[in-house]
């Protein structure tokens, strides 16, 4: 594959960036423009879900919908509503959850399910435990999983510096606006975020929360 990619090149080119994050955001914003044919990991995905617990029980939620970078209590980034039901079946595996109790397979009237019977579930569905022991186990199993809110109240700007070079990277919501050469050029760059960007907060999740990149509000 990839003797036949270089074989199809015919010209290289490169935008400096002053540091890795600039980098990761350009590249990602690169991929969802111009849609390359090989490459579509990176593309918006327009049925971006997550979780979300709705009288006690997880429920699939889309961006969509409701604003990911604003909404509390949302556990998980998934590209389908498949993929957060494999995950829901990977926790309720993990710790001894119950199929019923999630609605993830109905149960009979009175019936325990059957990985009760295996010791798989710890019992909730036939008083083996409490409701709220159950539900306190489930909690704590998604809380690894929560989606972080956008922690300011507006755009901020992201400083990277190489040597000589600067740039200031806009984001608002968790969604990468651009990038500036100065914070005068940078305000001008502040917009309403097209919507909620799985790829932007999985690259600017750590270093905005963790306080090791340099940021400044707009």
């Amino acid at each position: 594959m990839r003797a036949s990619l270089l074989r199809q090149t015919r010209r290289i080119s490169h935008i400096r960036t002053a540091g890795e994050i600039g980098a990761l955001l350009l590249e990602a914003s690169l991929i969802k423009q111009q849609q390359p044919l090989l490459n579509q990991k990176l593309r918006r995905n327009r049925q971006l879900c997550s979780l979300r617990l709705v009288d006690g029980v997880p429920q699939v939620v889309y961006s969509k919908d409701i604003n990911f970078a604003t909404e509390p209590s949302l556990y998980g980034l998934y590209a389908s509503r498949h993929a957060a039901i494999e995950s829901l079946h990977q926790l309720a595996d993990q710790h001894r959850l119950c199929y019923g109790a999630l609605q993830l397979e109905k149960l009979k009237p009175g019936r325990a399910c059957f990985r009760a019977t295996i010791k798989l579930c710890a019992g909730v569905c036939r008083g083996d435990e409490s409701c709220d022991a159950h539900a306190s186990r489930l909690l704590a199993s998604l809380e690894a999983l929560r989606v972080a809110c956008w922690p300011y109240p507006g755009a901020i700007g992201l400083t990277e510096r190489y040597e000589d070079h600067r740039q200031v990277h806009v984001i608002r919501n968790w969604c990468y606006l651009g990038s500036a050469d100065d914070l005068a050029q940078a305000r001008a760059l502040d917009v309403v975020a097209a919507g909620f960007d799985a790829d932007g907060y999985k690259i600017l999740c750590r270093p905005v929360l963790s306080g090791s990149a340099h940021i400044t509000l707009l």
